[in-house]
């Protein structure tokens, strides 16, 4: 009765979308992630968070799930803003089903019993009002899959951009082309859940590893600052091979996408599995280094993994980003306008926001 009540309150705090379009049949066509839901009308898509009713799609609108000011690093941007706060939001629902998912507690929160969520109704400008206040450069929208909630993210970033602030996606990169062309105007910062490199798995999370590749690839081609994470699951997507066909992957893209590779903790219905050890992230950067990528950290696991938080010049090797988790001990390339000062190479990233907003990137 309570999931039914919450599915209520969900269907209550809708507006139509627009990332959809309509069949004969009275069905739509859903294209905020790569499932493409065709979703005959009362149902809704594999996120069951965006609803067909009278033969239009209904999406998540005009509501928050959590709100907070976190560290950039958190998300984490390592080559974006660095030390700069991020005002996160997040509503409820995703398109996958991970089983070793670190916001379960929203993103399932109407595919798993054990779920919970609460939802408080916000304005956008209320939203970029308090990011303001909290002293905040960036607003991301996270917690949940962005993706489907592309509609209300893009209300808020329109706000966010008219009051001069970045802002970013941390998402799991199962879009598609539509949603891409949707957000690019309104987007800085994107990044990537890479969740290892094995299709049968990531079909097992409910997704296709092909989709997640274009996305990259369709990001780094607009000219969309990207980062990618994977999360190094021990027993799931940790062998050799794996981390190698993964990195030589985004080395095809560009070298210059920042890989972070981090440890896993039990969560979820992954109690029983063992946490990542820190040698095991060092070995993984290993492998990513020897694939050509030129700036690869290490995470989760604050002054175990070595050098592996810093930010060093891929010419000369100089120290420009000194971190200890999500602190920031050293930035010399945020005053260097993104130039590391000894060598003058020009380090990719998104390092000084102008007064739009926007930043060209390195």
């Amino acid at each position: 009765m309570l999931k039914q009540s919450l599915a209520d309150i969900l269907r209550d705090n809708t507006g139509e979308g627009v990332l959809y379009e309509k069949t004969p049949e009275g069905m739509v066509r859903c294209f905020a992630c790569a499932h493409r839901c065709l979703i005959p009308e009362w149902k809704s898509g594999v996120c069951r968070v965006r609803y067909n009713r009278w033969g239009k799609l209904y999406v998540p609108f005009g509501y928050v799930a959590a709100l907070q000011d976190d560290p950039i690093e958190k998300k984490p941007f390592y080559h974006a803003l660095p030390g700069s706060r991020a005002m996160s939001f997040g509503m409820l629902g995703c398109d996958y089903h991970c089983s070793f998912c670190q916001n379960w507690i929203t993103s399932q929160v109407l595919q798993d019993p054990e779920a919970s969520g609460a939802l408080v109704r916000l304005d956008p400008r209320e939203i970029v009002r308090v990011a303001l206040q909290r002293h905040c450069q960036v607003i991301t929208s996270t917690y949940n899959e962005p993706l489907i909630t592309t509609e209300w993210a893009v209300e808020i970033f329109r706000e966010a951009k008219k009051a001069g602030l970045v802002t970013s996606y941390v998402s799991n990169g199962n879009a598609t082309l539509e949603v891409l062309d949707y957000l690019q105007p309104w987007m800085d910062l994107f990044k990537v859940d890479l969740k290892g490199f094995s299709d049968q798995r990531y079909r097992e999370l409910g997704g296709t590893l092909q989709a997640v590749c274009q996305t990259i690839q369709e990001l780094y081609k607009r000219g969309i600052w990207i980062e990618v994470v994977t999360l190094l699951v021990p027993g799931f997507n940790n062998s050799h091979d794996e981390i190698k066909r993964l990195t030589e992957f985004l080395v095809s893209v560009s070298p210059d996408i920042p890989w972070h590779v981090t440890a896993f903790h039990p969560d979820y219905k992954m109690l029983d599995l063992r946490s990542t050890t820190a040698t095991e992230l060092v070995r993984a950067a290993r492998i990513a280094k020897r694939a050509g990528i030129r700036y690869v950290y290490a995470g989760n696991l604050p002054g175990m993994a070595g050098s592996l938080e810093n930010t060093y010049c891929h010419g000369c090797r100089e120290l420009l980003v000194k971190r200890f988790g999500f602190q920031i001990l050293l930035d010399k390339i945020s005053p260097a306008g993104g130039i590391c000062p000894k060598c003058q190479t020009k380090i990719p990233g998104f390092w000084k926001k102008t007064s739009s907003g926007s930043n060209p990137k390195g």
